[in-house]
């Protein structure tokens, strides 16, 4: 599986409809509306806004997409065709229209759509993916330097300290790394 690390736009005109797209990291249907609703604000005049995405959940996998008003089955599902074919997980494509006058077809317009989705992808930093799990470890104000070295060893993130009597860290880490590093603190 493939994530993205660094986000990828494209622009591409066909037959005088203008096509933009944006690949993003997203690692919930949240963090997806917040994406979309960027995207959409804005390109408030574009004709439509197709999207689709696969967001891990402790559910499994969730895809889904939108032909955002385009023929059926003719904007979303290639975009999320694409994103199967390479694995790609926590990953959310959008591609705006501006109409240009000229209808495409239907293969023409899953063409542009999942082209200008593809090539918003090359542009995009992609990397290997790696599960993650949230922790919260009760730790002796002398051991916070350590922890927080210890989860930025294992590409981890500190999310949030709590001090009081003890310190409370809330680390996210590699799913892996996670009982390694419970035991060690």
């Amino acid at each position: 599986m493939l994530t993205i690390a660094e986000p990828g736009l494209s622009e591409q005109t066909i037959n005088k409809s203008r096509f933009l797209a944006w690949v993003a990291y997203c690692d919930s249907e949240q963090h997806v509306g917040q994406f979309l609703r960027a995207v959409a604000a804005q390109h408030a005049s574009a004709h439509h806004l197709a999207y689709a995405y696969r967001v891990k959940t402790i559910d499994g996998i969730v895809p889904r997409f939108s032909d955002a008003g385009e023929p059926s089955g003719t904007a979303g599902k290639p975009i999320l065709k694409m994103l199967e074919g390479r694995d790609l997980m926590n990953t959310c494509v959008a591609v705006i229209r501006y109409y240009g006058g000229i209808n495409l077809g239907t293969g023409g317009l899953a063409r542009a759509y999942s082209g200008t989705a593809t090539l918003a992808l090359q542009a995009a930093k992609v990397i290997p993916y790696t599960e993650m799990q949230a922790l919260t470890l009760t730790v002796h104000y002398n051991q916070v330097d350590a922890l927080i070295h210890a989860v930025k060893q294992v590409n981890g993130t500190v999310l949030d300290k709590i001090f009081s009597t003890n310190v409370q860290i809330k680390v996210n880490v590699p799913t892996s790394e996670a009982q390694q590093l419970m035991n060690r603190f």
